[in-house]
């Protein structure tokens, strides 16, 4: 499985980033605009840098760069995403997506739930907490400690048929909508926990 990286704008979890390469569980790291000043703060080299370069206010230089005009109809983490499934990615792990601008952040999980939809195997990592994104049908084990949050959406219209086993607030097939608060702070109660839909697209929140 290729795996890469895309750092955005907003905060970088930094010593996530840094145990996830030291793993080697990246194949490429892609620089997305303002993100590299994240990654140059933290000595580390993209493989690419990507984007219109609006928020770093330079183009970088000494690294493959891919430069867009500001006037464009997608996000710098939209064109991101492309050059990762041009690229062959069957995994991206998305860093500095979440907070800051809320109409950035919410533009970043309807394209991340867009490219899970499209095959790619999606997570976002945030300051405390990941997200991954599910297409039924599908299922998801993970492990956590007792009383750790988890939260359960559907991303779209309607998700059927959503399972949440060893939590301490059970599902068995029910359809979530995305228009219901219902799936919000779970707590992981047995390990490991099972989170399964069998159709529509799931964003589940889950600790670090």
């Amino acid at each position: 499985m290729k795996t890469i990286a895309l750092v955005g704008a907003s905060d970088l979890n930094i010593d996530h980033f840094v145990l996830r390469c030291a793993a080697g569980a990246f194949d490429a790291v892609i620089a997305v605009d303002g993100g590299y000043a994240s990654l140059e703060a933290a000595g580390c080299v993209p493989d690419l840098a990507l984007g219109d370069f609006d928020s770093l206010g330079y183009v970088p230089e000494g690294v493959p760069v891919k430069d867009f005009p500001p006037e464009k109809d997608a996000s710098d983490m939209e064109l991101a995403l492309e050059e990762a499934l041009a690229c062959g990615a069957d995994a991206v792990e998305v860093y500095g997506a979440l907070g800051g601008r809320l109409d950035h952040t919410l533009a970043n999980l309807q394209l991340l739930a867009s490219f899970a939809e499209r095959g790619l195997e999606v997570r976002a990592v945030g300051a405390d907490s990941q997200i991954a994104f599910l297409v039924g049908p599908t299922e998801l084990c993970v492990e956590g400690e007792p009383g750790a949050l988890v939260s359960v959406f559907s991303l779209s219209d309607a998700s059927t048929g959503v399972v949440e086993e060893g939590l301490k607030y059970s599902l068995d097939h029910v359809t979530l909508t995305n228009r219901t608060s219902w799936g919000l702070s779970n707590e992981f109660a047995a390990a490991p926990a099972r989170i399964a839909a069998e159709s529509g697209t799931l964003a589940v929140f889950l600790p670090l």
